[in-house]
């Protein structure tokens, strides 16, 4: 099983969200985040003053898959958080070497 974690823009969360639902992915985490990268930041005017802003807004998705469902989600990521702007996001994916569901006990496919 795959881990994927994606930091995408905010607005771009209920697209991603509707994207994963049609490819069938059933849960996923989200999480208010802020960071940057590239871009270190970005400045802001407000009432007559210039503000750095260092840290960017960002929503952060945390997905389990089986490894057989990793393309089609990440692929389903990339179609709904693109904006073709700087700081669309990254995806990052990571091995899974055990689920277990708390509830039933379940373990690997049948937990997620």
């Amino acid at each position: 099983m795959k881990k994927i974690e994606a930091l995408i823009k905010p607005f771009k969360l209920s697209d991603v969200k509707e994207k994963l639902i049609e490819i069938g992915v059933h849960g996923m985490t989200v999480t208010e985040v802020k960071g940057f990268g590239r871009q270190k930041g970005h400045t802001e005017l407000y009432r007559g003053t210039e503000y750095s802003i260092d840290f960017i807004p960002k929503t952060k998705l945390e997905i389990v898959v089986a490894e057989e469902n990793l393309e089609k989600a990440v692929e389903a990521i990339i179609a709904a958080a693109h904006t073709g702007q700087i700081g669309d996001g990254k995806i990052f994916v990571s091995s899974i070497e055990e689920t277990i569901r708390i509830r039933t006990k379940e373990r690997g496919k049948d937990a997620v």
